[in-house]
């Protein structure tokens, strides 16, 4: 959830608490704030047993962050570096996979690919993914190739001949070899 989506969830659960002051109940209170009544019987019970406080954030969810705010830091600085710097001299990028290494080698904490891709994100990085192309490709020779031999080693697609299907009208039985199920279940039209 966005910084903003937790600031409107916040101000909706303190309207609520204002609302349960009142006495309104909470499927009114679902009602009036456009929110499931599920949310809104929680809420209430959260209000009832703790009050008003009770309803305040605990800021963002999910686990925290496995680095601390200095060795965040210093990832910004190795990250501003570039691959190369680090041993990844192939390309220039910064994967999410290169990143768990960075972080497992620089500070010994280990990070899954999509969690190196969360933090990234929250750093203001975006990972990328890199190229695969060969750094000595011949254009003009994948060109010939394509042109001469991909059309000899290609298989023929479907013959251009006439086939149909139809999933409305059943086939008939007496087409049917007379050892196959059903095949003597109706006698041929003439």
């Amino acid at each position: 959830m966005t910084a903003a989506g937790r600031e409107r969830r916040e101000v909706v659960r303190m309207q609520a608490a204002g609302l349960f002051e009142q006495g309104i109940k909470p499927p009114e209170v679902a009602q009036r704030l456009r929110v499931s009544r599920k949310s809104a019987y929680q809420w209430y019970q959260l209000w009832r047993d703790g009050g008003v406080r009770a309803l305040a954030s605990r800021g963002p969810g999910g686990s925290r962050c496995r680095l601390s705010p200095r060795c965040l830091e210093k990832l910004v600085v190795y990250l501003e570096q570039g691959p190369a710097a680090h041993g990844w001299v192939e390309d220039q990028v910064w994967t999410a996979a290169r990143v768990a290494t960075l972080i497992g080698r620089k500070f010994h904490v280990s990070y899954s690919v999509s969690g190196a891709t969360r933090l990234m994100h929250r750093l203001g990085f975006s990972p990328q993914v890199p190229a695969r192309r060969v750094a000595e490709r011949d254009e003009r020779a994948v060109a010939v190739w394509k042109e001469a031999t991909w059309t000899e080693v290609k298989e023929p697609g479907r013959p251009a001949e006439g086939t149909s299907a139809s999933r409305t009208r059943q086939a008939s039985p007496a087409g049917r070899p007379k050892h196959a199920p059903g095949a003597g279940a109706a006698a041929p039209r003439s």
